[in-house]
Parts: C-alpha cells; sequence; structure tokens
C-alpha cells in the first residue's frame, strides 16, 4: 500500500492531507493549538481515529501515539550526532534515518520491514511517500512519520 502524505500550503497550524495510490484522501491531518505539537487524524468522513501528541517539558522531543483515546505507544528522539535514531515503543517497531533524515525505514522486532519513507524534496510543502507492507499497519506508520517530521519542525 501507498501513501502519500503532502502538507496543505496556506493553514495557521501543521495540516495534511493523506492520498492513497489513486489519489483518494485516506486520511485528513490537523494541527491543534496546544504546548507543543498535537497533530489530531481524521478518516474520509470527519471521524476522528488517531492523535500524536508532543510531551513538553522532556530533554529530548517525545510523542505520544493515541488510536481514539487509546494509548499505543510513544516515539522520542535518541542523542546522536550523525544519524537520527528514534526509540519507539510501539509494536515492537523501530526506525532508523539517514544522514539527511529524509528517508526513514520501520521494521518489526524481527528485521522484517513494515514501511519506507520517503521524502520527495521538488514541492512546495512537505511531501512523503509512506510504502506500508501490510494495510493493517498504515495508520500508526503514518502517526509515526508525523512524529518525525513535527520533531524536525521543532529542531528548525
Amino acid at each position: 500500500m501507498r501513501l502519500l502524505f503532502k502538507q496543505r500550503f496556506f493553514s495557521w497550524f501543521d495540516s495534511y492531507d493523506i492520498y492513497d495510490e489513486e489519489e483518494n484522501t485516506i486520511y485528513t491531518v490537523k494541527g491543534q493549538l496546544s504546548w507543543g505539537h498535537c497533530l489530531k487524524i481524521f478518516d474520509p468522513t470527519g471521524n476522528e481515529i488517531g492523535t500524536v501528541r508532543e510531551k513538553i517539558l522532556t530533554f529530548l522531543p517525545k510523542f505520544e501515539l493515541y488510536l481514539g483515546d487509546q494509548y499505543i505507544g510513544c516515539i522520542s528522539k535518541e542523542l546522536t550526532f550523525f544519524k537520527p535514531r528514534y526509540n519507539i515503543d510501539c509494536n515492537g517497531w523501530e526506525v532508523e534515518g539517514n544522514f539527511l533524515e529524509w528517508d526513514y525505514s520501520i521494521v518489526d522486532s524481527s528485521g522484517t520491514p513494515v514501511a519506507v519513507i520517503s521524502k520527495e524534496i521538488f514541492h512546495w510543502t512537505d511531501t512523503y511517500v509512506i510504502q506500508v507492507y501490510r494495510p493493517e499497519d498504515a495508520l500508526c506508520a503514518l502517526m509515526l512519520t508525523l512524529a518525525i517530521d513535527a520533531e524536525k519542525c521543532s529542531r528548525n
């Protein structure tokens, strides 16, 4: 399953549209006014299905992930100097990025690929392609992508 993740050009807060391979909107992400990032994920009918919320007052950036109101895990940035690394406490997954921080791979605890995230660089706004190997992992892979993008925005 391939998802196209595009940031909206004009928005006060982080807002994104997520499209499938046929360019149908399958998720909408809207930023909320809060301390730190708070990103709400909606299905095509407008029902809230997930949240990515930044924890504040932590040494390194940390984001909590929720499906509906249920906490499912978190992602936090590790202290590294050259290659970005994130610690994920969700589904037993791991993520690593390249030196430029534009491409990421998510693997499960056995090393099997879950998703590959690639940033497309010649666009006016942040645009990512998320290749998800199992459709049931799409929402969690999207939440991790949102958290990593929010962490990079906070740092810059």
